[in-house]
């Protein structure tokens, strides 16, 4: 399922709605029960509607066609938004760390009850919005972020179920700020790869799924083919990929089937949707010619 269809994106505002249910709930119960876990779990759903809307956004920019001044169009905001997911998602961990903190220094009395019900209610939303998700997981990184969100969220709020049935029956009232901490250390661990991968692709570096030697191995090994330089792979989206080589093709007549031949390869074997192949006959040594395009 392409990552940009119209299906990704209903299940886009599904998980939104969904989620901002769980927030409108986890906070009203998370103040009226004194519970920071419950704040704080809100909070983070608050950060996963928000990282759901850019992502919708950034699909549906995604989907306009080129023009004149923008030639790839705006696939590229994809990438954007999974960046500025992980980011918000740090900032909203930090914060949630600090209000525990001052909770552990102030205790207040929390009403177990309330927590694990609200909770258990946000682990059977939160893993619905996780199956909107896990099928197109694998072939975009804004899709496969939802679902780590979302199956995150399930994760953390079986952990404040946990903490409400434990104040409810020991009293110990410190297991609420200390569980939100717990909670903001689980999503700081996943956002590091988020974080990572948006990055890297952001900065132009080979998608993690290509693998960059292999294509090298290929190109070299294609029948006519003398030298391969200026090979040049990045992302244009969070599920699409682009090439740029020069092949160096001294004794054979180069027609539009046999490049054609390997864009199609490329295409097939390792997903580079879009490749550019510069043909030159090595009269003039790699390093000067780069030197001139430079």
């Amino acid at each position: 399922m392409p990552a940009h269809s119209s299906e990704t994106n209903a299940n886009f505002k599904i998980a939104i709605a969904l989620n901002v249910a769980i927030v409108a709930m986890q906070a009203v119960y998370g103040f009226l029960s004194h519970s920071v876990a419950l704040i704080a779990d809100a909070g983070h759903n608050l950060t996963d509607v928000l990282s759901l809307m850019l992502a919708l956004g950034a699909n549906l920019l995604a989907s306009r066609p080129p023009t004149k001044k923008r030639t790839y169009g705006f696939r590229r905001t994809t990438i954007l938004a999974a960046l500025f997911n992980a980011m918000i998602l740090l900032v909203t961990t930090g914060a949630i760390v600090f209000a525990a903190i001052e909770r552990l220094s102030h205790p207040v009395p929390v009403e177990g009850a309330t927590v694990s019900v609200v909770a258990g209610i946000g682990i059977i939303l939160n893993a619905a919005s996780a199956w909107l998700f896990a099928r197109g997981r694998k072939a975009d990184l804004n899709t496969k972020a939802a679902f780590l969100h979302m199956a995150g969220d399930a994760a953390v709020s079986a952990g404040v179920v946990v903490a409400g049935i434990v104040i409810l029956t020991t009293g110990a009232l410190w297991i609420d700020p200390v569980m939100s901490i717990i909670i903001s250390a689980v999503i700081a661990f996943g956002t590091w790869s988020l974080l990572r991968d948006s990055f890297n692709l952001a900065a132009d570096a080979v998608p993690s799924e290509i693998d960059a030697g292999a294509i090298e191995t290929y190109l070299k090994s294609v029948p006519g083919v003398a030298e391969v330089h200026d090979l040049h792979i990045w992302a244009m989206s969070t599920q699409h990929a682009v090439l740029t080589a020069h092949l160096v093709i001294p004794q054979r007549a180069v027609e539009d089937d046999f490049l054609f031949l390997i864009a199609r390869e490329l295409q097939t074997r390792y997903h580079v949707e879009h490749s550019t192949l510069q043909v030159e006959r090595g009269s003039t040594p790699c390093e000067l010619a780069a030197s001139h395009v430079i």
